[in-house]
Formats: C-alpha cells, structure tokens, sequence
C-alpha cells in the first residue's frame, strides 16, 4: 500500500508500471518518497516562517500545507515530465528549466528552517540589535528635549548667579560699615556717626533688594524646573511608548537579516542539503539507465503519435480525392447545354422583376 502510495507520489503511470518488474517498481517508488518528504519539509518550514509572521499555530500549519501540496504538485510535475532519451546532453537539457526551479524551491524550503535551526543565535543577535535600536532611540527623543532642558537650566544658574552677586554685594557693604562702626576702616572714628548711618542705609538699601531678588528669582526657578521637570516626564513616556516597537522587532524579515550577520558556512551547508534533497529525483531520474518502464511509455506514446499521423495523413488524402472528384464533376457539368439553357432562362427573369421593382420605386418617387 505504502508503495503504492508512492509510485503515485512520482507521478509514473501505473498501469504501465505494473508489468514492470519489482526493481523498476522500486525505483519510481524511491522517486516518489524523496517527491513526498520534500514536501513535508517544506509544509514545516512554511508553517515556521508564518507563525513568525502571523504568531498564529492554526493559521500557519492551514498556509503551510497548501505551500506544501504545491511544493508536491509541482515536484511532482517535474518528474514525471521529464523522458528519458537516448542522448544525456539532450537530456539535461530537457531537465534544465526544471533544475533550475527545484533550486528556487530548495532555497525557499531552507531558509525557514535555517531560522529555525539557529533560533539561538538570531535571539541573540536581536537582542544585541535591540539595545543598540534602544539607546539610539533615546538619543533621538533627547535631541528633541535636551536644548529645552539646557536652556532652563542656563537660566536657573543665570539667576543663582545674579542673587549670589547681589549676595556678595550685600556683605562687602555689612562689612563696610561695621568696620566704620569699629573705626576700623573709613574715617576711622569709633562709634555709630553720620557716615556709618548713610552706609547703614545703603546697606540696608541693598539688603531689601536681595530680598526682592530672591522672591523674585526664586519663583522664575520654581517654573524652570516645573517645565525641566515636565520636559523628562515627556521624554520618559515617548521612551516608554516607543520601547514595545522596539521590542517587537522580531520578525520574520528582522530574523532574515539576522540569520545573515550569522557565519555563512553553516547556511550553506543547510542550503546544499535542502538543493541535494530537492534534486535528487530529477538527477535520480537523469543518471539512471533507461528502464522497461521507459521503453514501454515510449511505446505506448509512440503507438498513439504514430495512429494520430496515420489518421491525419488519411484525412488529407480524402480531401485531396474529394476535391479533384468535384473539380471534375462541375466541369462536366458545365459543358453541358441543357443547364447552361436553364441557367439562361432564369437570369432572364431575374432581369425582369429587378426592372419592375425599379420601376415601381421610380414611380412612388414622383
């Protein structure tokens, strides 16, 4: 039953196969195995590559075994198409085309399963393009934020600046007139005169102001930092709601290029396996000896080419025979004088009634 199974599977006729002995059997039923796990795997692979996709089981084992059937269908097509010959240079020729599809296909079944097969690495190579995607990406919302940020923190020391200057100006003035005070700078006269009064008041000018200074200051720093506060909020949530994309980034095109920044060689080797696989029956097809099963097909073809020439060439000859019998026969028929008298007689009348009807059309004209 098995065996059965896959004498169908390469496409061979099996009632021609039949009377063919068990080594001839065998051999279409190898064929037709390696036809049907080819199309197994790449049922697997394209299952795989969708639910990278889709992130759906059922949908992508339902798209898998369609790919897989056409993968079977065409396989299939390929093998049973090609027909041994006597020459092997006409042969691959003959093959060519098909070679070169089977290549197309290997290289379509592989690649899911190469994704598959170095899960590992891809993750972490994703993972290493991840957090360069993630620093990158706060670097390009900062290039938004950090100008406002650097602006109101020049601000707020702007104005630390001015109050520490007004500071400083307030002190030297303390200093000024207590050393008036203690007659140790100034006029150098001990005790609480006139000019430690004006540089009392001067100081106590000065002192007012810094006091202004500080409220006034102080509330223009409270709304930098509000806003210098508001401005990382911002940066910290766009971080937070561009980070799933970024963690996200594991597609199946992201997993191809990732496979591609992985060594070559072990991709090649999977690639020759899959195109050594995916080959195989049409080279089984190509190197082997022509079989009873081949010249019995040529036979069965041949009979029916040979029987339709032979219908056709019969055809012509009939036309041919029956257009040389009519030729002949009109032209018996012209010569003789009782038609050509009766033909005359009714061309006459036709003249007759074409006369009178444009007589009449004349006549209704006036």
């Amino acid at each position: 039953m098995l065996k059965k199974f896959f004498i169908i599977c390469s496409g061979a006729d099996t009632d021609i196969l039949e009377s063919c002995a068990i080594g001839e059997q065998n051999k279409y039923a190898g064929i037709g195995a390696t036809v049907f796990f080819t199309a197994v795997m790449a049922t697997i692979a394209c299952s795989y590559a969708l639910f990278t996709v889709f992130d759906n089981l059922y949908t992508a084992i339902g798209f898998g075994f369609i790919w897989g059937l056409l993968i079977f269908n065409l396989d299939r097509f390929i093998v049973s198409t090609i027909k041994k010959r006597n020459n092997v240079i006409d042969e691959f020729i003959q093959a060519s085309p098909r070679l070169i599809l089977a290549v197309i296909i290997a290289i379509v079944i592989s690649k899911p399963l190469e994704l598959k097969i170095f899960e590992k690495e891809i993750n972490q190579v994703l993972l290493e393009q991840k957090n360069e995607l993630t620093l990158a990406n706060k670097d390009q919302i900062a290039e938004r934020f950090t100008p406002s940020i650097e602006s109101l923190e020049g601000e707020i020391s702007a104005l630390q600046s001015q109050i520490q200057t007004k500071e400083t100006e307030v002190n030297a003035l303390y200093d000024t007139y207590i050393s008036e005070a203690e007659g140790t700078a100034g006029t150098k006269l001990l005790g609480k005169g006139p000019v430690y009064k004006e540089k009392r008041e001067k100081h106590d000018a000065a002192l007012a102001e810094l006091q202004q200074l500080k409220t006034d200051n102080k509330a223009k720093i409270e709304r930098a930092e509000t806003q210098i506060a508001q401005l990382k909020t911002d940066y910290d949530t766009q971080v937070k709601s561009t980070q799933p994309i970024i963690d996200g980034f594991d597609g199946l095109m992201a997993r191809v290029n990732a496979l591609g920044a992985l060594p070559f060689l072990p991709s090649l080797f999977i690639l020759l396996l899959f195109l050594a696989i995916e080959t195989s029956p049409i080279f089984a097809k190509l190197i082997s000896p022509k079989g009873e099963y081949d010249y019995k097909l040529e036979d069965a073809e041949t009979a029916v080419k040979t029987w339709v020439e032979q219908k056709v060439s019969e055809r012509q000859v009939l036309l041919r025979t029956d257009q040389e019998l009519n030729n002949r026969i009109y032209s018996d028929i012209a010569e003789e004088d009782e038609l050509y008298t009766y033909k005359r007689k009714k061309a006459r009348e036709l003249m007759q009634l074409q006369a009178d009807a444009f007589f009449k059309h004349q006549k209704n004209a006036l």
